[in-house]
């Protein structure tokens, strides 16, 4: 037989055996990768097709949120700002945060919110929590676009004292991070709801608290030093810390933070993907 005839005969599909719990079919994912970036697509576009301002929800709503923080933690309660403009403190946290929350919460539904789609054709399914980590990096960077302008606005005022440094390279390594601490909670989340679907309701009240628990509206030093360690055992702290010192040169940087914080993400994404492969092969049966 000719090598043509071989290439035309060849299978496309292969029907195997039940697979073990670590085979995550990692190479299937990349051969759906024009699947996945479909539906970036179409969640970028369906989401705003029909509405008035389209995209510039996604400036409006940190605008908004910003002005809330610095009228209610920086004019009523009067939380420091480690010396820095409140808008632009408050706008470098609600940032790379707004990554990880809609990033977190949306991954959290996946079984539930595609049910339909996945009882009706076939396609690795972790192509769904994938696409929207990187649909929601779209939307980050629409937003740190606009805390650029912010920074460049005080950057050019007399006598900043915004000191942006080398450690801002390393944003896209903390984006990682923060994709990875997404993945893997939203996984083992969405996971557990398809089972307990009154989980679901928790977490967006969760992620608020979470919020709180992070340095989004407060620098770490502010905090008296015996609950500074409460903190940053908090994995996320240091990934915003680190983010903010960055680009504004408040703060402090720390490479044990960095470290606690990427091994506690690749260990919460390995169990994150373990839990998703187990459950996605029965999960049409509970959901």
């Amino acid at each position: 037989m000719s090598l043509e005839t071989k290439s035309e005969n060849a299978w496309t599909d292969v029907i195997r055996p039940s697979r073990s719990l670590f085979d995550l079919r990692l190479k299937a994912v990349w051969n759906y990768r024009d699947l996945l970036i479909m539906f970036v697509k179409r969640d970028f576009v369906a989401n705003y097709k029909q509405t008035i301002l389209g995209p510039l929800w996604y400036i409006i709503q940190p605008i908004f949120t910003t002005i809330m923080f610095t009228v209610v933690f920086g004019k009523f309660a009067k939380i420091s700002t480690d010396g820095q403009p409140r808008m632009l403190f408050y706008m470098a946290g609600i940032t790379i945060w707004n990554y990880f929350s809609e990033s977190f919460n949306r991954t959290s539904s996946v079984f539930a919110s595609n049910a339909g789609i996945f009882g009706k054709v076939y396609f690795p399914r972790l192509i769904m929590p994938l696409y929207i980590i990187i649909s929601s990096f779209m939307r980050f960077a629409i937003q740190f676009l606009l805390f650029l302008s912010f920074l460049i606005y005080f950057l050019n005022k007399p006598n900043s004292v915004v000191h942006p440094n080398s450690y801002a390279l390393l944003t896209p390594f903390l984006l990682l991070l923060m994709a990875g601490f997404a993945l893997g909670a939203g996984m083992i989340i969405s996971s557990i709801t398809t089972k307990y679907r009154d989980f679901r309701y928790l977490v967006s009240f969760a992620v608020s608290l979470l919020m709180y628990a992070t340095p989004i509206i407060y620098p770490v030093n502010f905090l008296p030093q015996k609950y500074q360690i409460y903190v940053l055992a908090n994995p996320l702290s240091g990934i915003v810390e680190a983010f903010r010192y960055g680009w504004l040169g408040s703060g402090k940087i720390s490479w044990w933070a960095l470290g606690y914080s990427t091994g506690f993400m690749f260990v919460l994404l390995f169990i994150g993907l373990i839990i998703f492969n187990k459950v996605e092969k029965n999960f049409m049966d509970t959901v």
